[in-house]
Order: structure tokens, then sequence, then C-alpha cells
């Protein structure tokens, strides 16, 4: 159901060309003037055997890893030549590594009259290339092992504040000869000093509650299954199968997701969506737009009698091909008649009155919010057999608006919210565009990218007919980088953990560039922000499917944690986490520490306040904007696999904190436990500060009272 799409960023290697001269300079004036550390010189290290925590080079360049030197240089033959004149050395670059290692190591071989002349720094593109301390090689740590020097500089000495890095930079500090130096066996250690390090630690944070708050939508608790448990606020019924979903008969086709078949459910879809509107819980409903529906529970798009040759048959369904020919050719579809019939705007707009119907029967809304089919981009993959072409900037906003009209004249209250595209590419520009592997349908809409266009056009027809057609801009999101998502087969080793929690950063963060194919900052939230404002002001924000993956890991839950807190911050108007929350997984007790953290309905507060956060700690702060008791909510996420961390949370002008509650949950944890967070008080309404004790990767909730907190509107 989710696609990847390959896209190369040829400018990097200019921009990297560039840099490379600038930081030539840079490692010049700080090998002569900057601060490094230089401890004593001390005897020569005895060698010992060295754990690899990740290997950068070894004969070549192991995956993962990227040659950025500067000097000249020979490698992936064997030991690396390097040329360390005129302050020349090599870069190694990895995408963001958390700070889980014991040192750096590597051998060398160099003209014995030059001495120890090195020296070995990390940098992050996220802070100054001054932030780590410059490592001069000395004999302490050096050791001779086969005929190599081999050199091993402690994590404490490169690293002592334990940051993120993405490059192992190893230098001269001396001017030294041409000849070149052979390097070999570079990497990552793991061993005595980590575990050393791994312990205790403490993290200053703040809650300013004089400042102004952010409104909390209760909708952005909202998830795709019924997982009521878990605190989920909204149902979002959608998917791939609601595009051809026939709500008379409860027939669909679940399309490419299994051979194209149709197929059915045991009531009529009008029976199914009476049954949920009685629970009166919120409900999206995703509104077929394709123009066609499946007829019965039986047809198939790509039969067997009709395409003998296929790649893949259904094991269970002997008739159902995949529609993709032995050779990987797609079959061109029949007649989409064959599994469906017409779903004009014509007929959405009887269903929806039917759905009115019942509202008033029943004496209550139904559906709140229907939503424009789903991923419109991926029809002529996900539904081929019956829209094999592209959808094109001009399709995407006819069907809008003959569908959302027939909504509207059906339902004149009620919510509609589109285009409810999967990612990046489809936010930008067309499917159209995307197939033929070029911008001819953008250019021919001013080279604008989709989404603000259509938001532009829309926005032009309520200009026009005075009828607003769009009430939520619905985005999806899904980590690209590899291994995070994955669609179900998401991975759950160390490196991919870091990466699914970097990555709720694509999700608000300026500073984060995507460490997917997309390498650009994301930051889908302000972004939406921007597209309303310049485009459609009045349209609300709703990520319609999210996802971190590894729902049943810590890591997933620590990232659904984060996104959550992030919602609600950054003031999204409705989200939809895609999947079952199973009470096992931690993803679940994410979604209960802001919807029910005490197992008696203790919730998250509905206006979020400012907050000032640390490196390894996330924080998300609350209050209630009617309550008649003071009580602030804060949920902690501690992102570090290695540390405990104290975490001291000073509240500004947040009234006098009488008592305090916490509720935590770390790795294999049956759910939220109850602890204590101890107060410090302070003077009068100031607020004092509470303490919070955090596992390693791991949240928490702490819930204060006070006697009269500060509003601020």
């Amino acid at each position: 159901m989710k696609k990847r799409w390959l896209i190369v960023g040829f400018g990097a290697l200019l921009l990297l060309t560039g840099a490379l001269a600038w930081r030539v300079r840079k490692i010049r004036a700080l090998s002569s003037g900057a601060a490094v550390t230089a401890a004593p010189t001390a005897t020569v290290r005895v060698a010992k055997p060295l754990e690899v925590g990740e290997m950068l080079y070894d004969g070549k360049l192991q995956p993962g890893w990227d040659d950025w030197g500067w000097g000249l240089h020979d490698m992936g033959k064997g030991p690396a030549r390097i040329t360390f004149a005129g302050y020349g050395g090599i870069l190694f670059h990895h995408v963001q590594l958390a700070s889980r290692f014991d040192g750096v190591s590597f051998r060398y071989q160099a003209p014995p009259e030059w001495g120890e002349f090195m020296h070995v720094t990390l940098l992050w593109a996220g802070l100054p290339d001054d932030a780590f301390p410059q490592v001069n090689v000395e004999g302490r740590h050096v050791a001779v092992v086969d005929g190599w020097r081999e050199v091993l500089i402690p994590w404490s000495e490169l690293n002592p504040e334990r940051r993120a890095f993405d490059r192992v930079r190893i230098g001269s500090r001396n001017l030294v000869g041409s000849e070149p130096v052979l390097l070999d066996r570079v990497m990552l250690t793991r061993g005595t000093e980590m575990a050393a390090v791994v312990g205790k630690g403490s993290a200053q944070l703040r809650v300013r509650c004089s400042e102004p708050a952010t409104p909390i939508s209760e909708l952005i608790y909202g998830n795709s299954t019924d997982s009521w448990s878990s605190g989920q606020s909204a149902k979002r019924i959608g998917g791939n199968t609601l595009t051809r979903q026939n709500w008379e008969t409860g027939a669909y086709n679940v399309g490419r997701d299994w051979f194209f078949e149709n197929t059915t459910n045991k009531t009529t879809f009008f029976e199914s969506l009476d049954t949920e509107a009685k629970a009166k819980r919120p409900m999206a409903l995703v509104v077929p737009m394709i123009g066609w529906v499946a007829k019965d529970s039986t047809s198939v798009g790509f039969p067997r009698s009709r395409f003998p040759n296929q790649e893949k048959f259904d094991p269970y369904k002997a008739e159902a091909g995949n529609g993709i020919a032995p050779d990987g050719r797609k079959l061109a579809p029949g007649d989409p008649s064959q599994t469906s019939i017409p779903a004009p705007p014509e007929l959405i707009e009887k269903w929806v009155k039917k759905l009115v119907e019942q509202n008033i029967a029943r004496g209550s809304r139904g559906v709140s919010t229907y939503i424009l089919d789903n991923e419109p981009a991926l029809w002529s993959s996900t539904h081929r057999d019956v829209h094999p072409s592209p959808v094109s900037y001009d399709e995407l906003l006819d069907r809008t608006i003959k569908y959302a009209t027939a909504i509207r004249n059906a339902d004149p209250e009620a919510i509609i919210a589109g285009p409810a595209e999967w990612g990046w590419p489809a936010f930008f520009t067309s499917a159209l565009d995307s197939e033929n592997k070029n911008t001819q349908d953008r250019a021919r809409h001013g080279g604008e990218a989709l989404v603000p266009w259509y938001l532009q056009q829309l926005a032009q027809h309520q200009q026009r007919t005075g009828k607003r057609l769009l009430d939520v801009l619905d985005l999806h999101f899904y980590p690209q980088a590899q291994g995070v998502f994955a669609d179900g087969g998401a991975q759950k080793d160390e490196v991919t953990n870091e990466l699914r929690l970097r990555s709720t950063r694509a999700l608000w963060d300026p500073t984060y560039f995507d460490e997917s194919w997309i390498k650009e900052s994301v930051r889908l939230i302000p972004r939406m922000k921007e597209w309303v404002r310049q485009s459609y002001p009045g349209t609300k924000i709703s990520i319609g499917e999210w996802s971190f993956g590894a729902e049943d890991h810590i890591s997933g839950g620590l990232a659904t944690a984060e996104a959550l807190g992030r919602f609600g911050q950054q003031g999204l108007d409705s989200a939809y986490h895609w999947g079952e929350l199973k009470e096992t997984d931690p993803a679940f007790w994410a979604f209960r520490a802001y919807r029910n953290f005490d197992g008696k309905g203790a919730r998250f507060g509905d206006q979020a306040l400012a907050v000032t956060e640390a490196e390894q700690v996330s924080l998300f702060a609350s209050r209630d904007a009617q309550s008649s008791s003071p009580r602030l909510v804060l949920v902690l996420v501690n992102r570090s696999a290695q540390s405990e961390l104290s975490a001291r949370i000073s509240l500004d002008a947040c009234g006098d904190v009488t008592s305090s509650r916490l509720f935590s949950y770390a790795e294999h944890a049956a759910g939220l436990k109850e602890g204590k967070a101890p107060l410090e008080a302070s003077g009068a309404g100031s607020g004092g500060a509470v303490t919070a004790v955090l596992a390693p990767n791991s949240f928490a909730v702490v819930e204060l009272t006070s006697s009269a907190a500060a509003k601020t509107q």
C-alpha cells in the first residue's frame, strides 16, 4: 500500500566540493590554534582485543559509510593510501549515529620520523565543527600490533557530552611529507568504557506556563482500527479497500494488495456504519472517488482464464493473478466492468443521503468527516485493473470538485478532507509526472507544487460559487528510511531503532534532513500550515495515516509517544494511526500515556504549554483550558538507550504545585507503572520543580496539581 520512490539529488556533489575546500581551511585553523584535548603523554598502550561496534573501513568502505575525504587518497583495494601533506586527511560519513560507542580505533603505517602527527574528531551536521573536542593522537593511544601502529582513543575524550554524530575525521595536526600513509581497520569500538558509561545521567527541562498555549485537538489520537482500550479518540475507516467499497452490498476489491480480488463483508456497509455510529464515537470515512466499486464478491481483475501467463496466482484462489507477466511486464487490464460497476458522483450523493437519513433516525451523527478516497497518486498501481492511467493535476481537481459537491449536496454540514495523498513525491507533483519521470504536468500548471496548487484551485472555486468543498487538508506520513516502517516488516536492530526515533523529527523540525532517499527537510506539519495559510486560509490540517513501525518494540512505542506529543504541540487538527494497537505493544501504552495513564480516565490536557527540552529527553506539557482544579500533565520521552536519566523539570509561573503522580513505561513492561516524582517547593506562584527518573528508552507521565496555575491564552 505504501510505495517507495527513488530520487537522486545531483546538487549534493557540488555542495560537497565547496564544503571540502572550506573544511581544509577550518582544519588548518583548528590544528594551529583551537582548543584540543591534550592530556600528558603516557607510555605506549598495551594491545588488547577490540570489540567492533561499527566498522568504517576494512580493506574497503563498509556498508553505510561514505568517503568524504579532502586529501589525496586511494581506497577500496586493501589498506587506504592517504596523503596527509598540507594538513590533509580523511573524513568518513554515515547517517546520524547515536553516542553508543567506546572509542575510535584504526591502524596505520607512516614514516617513523613523523612521530605522532594525527588528530581525530567527531562531527555532526547539526552542530558547529568545534562542538566536539579535537583529540591529538599520543603515545598513550597507540599499541604496536602485527607491524601496525594501532590507535585507540576513548569515547570520553572524543565525545564527553555523548552527542549524536555523523562523521569521523582523521587528519594531520602537523606539516608532514607527501608519502602516502597506509590506514586500515578503522572502527568504532565497544567495550569496557561503554559499560562504565551506561548508567545514570541528568537532564534539565522547563515548563513555561506564562507563555501562550496551543489548543490540542482530541482528534489527534485517532486510529484505523477498533483499539478503543488504548484511548483512541476517533476511528478512520479507510485504506485501499475503501476505494472500491460498494456500500449497498458490502462487496469491495482489495486491489494489488491481494491479486485484485473482489470479496465482501458479512453485512452491507450501511449496516456496518450504523453499528459503528451507535457507539457515538467520531468517525472519518473514506469515500470512493475512483469511479468504480465492486459488483460482486467473486470477480477478479486479472483472471487466469483471460491471462493464463502471469507471474503469480493466489494459492487459495487459482483464478486470481497478480497482473504481471512472467517477464515482469504489467499486463494491460480488461474492461473495469469485469469486476466493478460505475460509481459516479450521483451514486455517492445517494449513498451519503442515506447516511444522513440514518443519522436522523438514530438521533446522532455517525460519520463526522468524509475523506476523498485514498492515495489517488497510487491508483494506477493499487487499482490499475480499473484505473491504469496515472492521475494528473486536472483529474485530481476534477474528481475532487465533482465528488465533494455531491457530498456537500447530500450532507451540507459534512467535514470534507482531501487529497489523502500517500507521501512526499505526491505532495509536489502528479502521478502522471512520476510515471513519466518528468515534470511536464507540473509545468503546465505554472510550475506549482501539487498540494498548494490544489488548495489554490479549491479556494478559487469557493470564490466563484460560494461553496467550500474542502475543510481539511489531509496527507499521509510514513517514514521512508529503510527498515523503519517497511509496510509491516519493520526492522528492530539497534541502528534502525535509533533511526526510527530520529525520523519523528520529520514531522516538525526544520533542521532535520530526512535520512531516506528524500534527503530534505520535510517538517511536515509546519509545511502543511504554510500551504494552507498561503493558498486556502481557514482549512484545517490532518495526517490521515501515519506509523513509525515496530509498534510491538520499545522503539516503536517511543516513536508513537513522540509523534502524539508533537501533534499536540504543533497544533495538528487530526491524525489517525495506521494499524491495530495491542495491549501487549509499547505503542498501545504510548496512547494510554496521553489518554488514560492511570487506568481511571486521567488524560493529557487540551492545551500544549511552551517547554524547553533536553538533547536526549523530549518534554510535552499540558493543562486543561476549563478546569476547576488546576492540573498539569507532562509526558517525557527518554530516547537514550544507554542512560537512566534524572530529569529535573523547572516549572515557571505554573502556580504552587502541591502534589504529583508518576506513571512510567520501559522496555518489556506490562503497562504504565506508578512511581514517585519528588517536588521542589519554590516562591509563591513560581511552581518550583519536579524530578522524574527515566529508565533508558522509556516514557513517563507526570501529573501535577497546583493551587493556581497561570493561564495565558
